[in-house]
């Protein structure tokens, strides 16, 4: 979110082309006041160029000293001051300028009041659009740090859920590979690579807030051998992710809780081969990934602390801004858990 300069030509131009203007006007009036045309145009074109660079003056002023409070009273010494100034000086100048114009520098004496009046009318304008400009441009500046501040902290916050889910993982694998060590050491040596080759995967992602659905699905696959070592011919898989799917954007690392969710509920209290099914479908302008698993709450002793699917939920809310993008169900046999992710169209 850019801040503008306030002395950048979007704000210098239309003063300035507004002041032209007035400086004919003031000629206009001057001369059908029965000045002659050479007056008429001198004393508009000092009075108000004096009174031009008075006010560029304190805008340049203003970039270092920006009243936070009692904004009426600088508004009202400010106006007072470039209006005497500017005045001041450019009857001086005009005097010497037409000093042997007897008629001119009465008009002068006779107008110094009128004049003083409308520098004021005219610099209370240019300040108070100044502290506008300057205004705008502090909350400007407010709103980038608080929405830098916002991202930083949601960063923050997203890292830290992911990395809460690497530790459990990672244990469990270390256990699997401990029990393999001394009955099949070949097993546990093919383990321990394909752990290797996951985390390296892992680390790879940490940088990248959006991958293809393609990529996750093959980082996926390297957790699912990991899981069908330390339960064998028990964990049945199948993935389902039509062509049309495949480059559709997904959060990296976001499936991985849900489906250890779905082997420690379909797994644990079974002996059974189980069947986890991971299946993709496009409905423009979202991607639904749908994750089934067996279930039977009658005969289920695992309990779970719900960190998982919260986790998701939670990032989710944190990428999107929405709380229905995790969806989850069931019926006698099976739960399913539903994840939709927006696409940019």
């Amino acid at each position: 979110m850019a801040v503008p300069n306030v002395l950048n030509a979007a704000y210098i131009r239309p003063l300035i082309i507004s002041w032209i203007f007035w400086m004919a006007v003031h000629a206009a009036i001057l001369f059908w006041l029965d000045l002659s045309l050479v007056n008429a145009i001198a004393d508009s074109t000092v009075f108000n160029m004096i009174l031009i660079d008075c006010s560029i003056l304190q805008v340049f002023i203003m970039q270092y000293y920006f009243p936070k409070k009692d904004r009426i009273s600088y508004v009202i010494i400010s106006a007072l001051g470039i209006a005497l100034t500017s005045t001041i000086l450019s009857t001086f100048f005009l005097r010497l300028i037409f000093h042997n114009d007897a008629d001119y520098i009465s008009f002068l004496q006779t107008s110094f009041p009128i004049k003083l009046g409308v520098a004021i009318l005219l610099a209370a304008c240019v300040t108070m659009i100044n502290i506008l400009v300057y205004t705008i441009r502090d909350e400007q500046a407010t709103i980038k740090r608080k929405y830098e501040a916002e991202q930083l902290s949601k960063e923050a916050e997203l890292f830290q859920l992911r990395s809460q889910l690497q530790p459990h993982f990672l244990f469990n694998s270390l256990n699997s590979i401990s029990a393999l060590a001394g009955i099949k050491p070949e097993q546990a040596r093919h383990m321990i690579q394909q752990l290797s080759d996951f985390l390296r995967g892992t680390i790879r992602k940490d940088t990248a807030q959006l991958i293809s659905l393609e990529e996750e699905l093959r980082h996926l696959r390297l957790y699912l051998d990991i899981e069908k070592v330390r339960f064998g011919h028990r964990l049945q898989t199948e993935i389902i992710c039509p062509d049309t799917c495949n480059q559709l954007q997904i959060p990296s690392l976001l499936l991985q809780p849900v489906l250890e969710n779905a082997i420690k509920f379909g797994l644990y209290d079974t002996l059974d081969q189980v069947l986890i099914s991971i299946q993709a479908r496009d409905e423009k302008p979202y991607l639904y990934v749908t994750i089934t698993n067996p279930y039977d709450p009658a005969t289920q002793r695992v309990k779970g602390t719900g960190f998982g699917l919260s986790s998701v939920q939670r990032r989710l809310f944190l990428l999107y801004s929405r709380n229905d993008l995790l969806q989850t169900s069931q019926d006698e046999h099976t739960f399913t858990t539903t994840i939709i992710i927006p696409q940019v169209i």
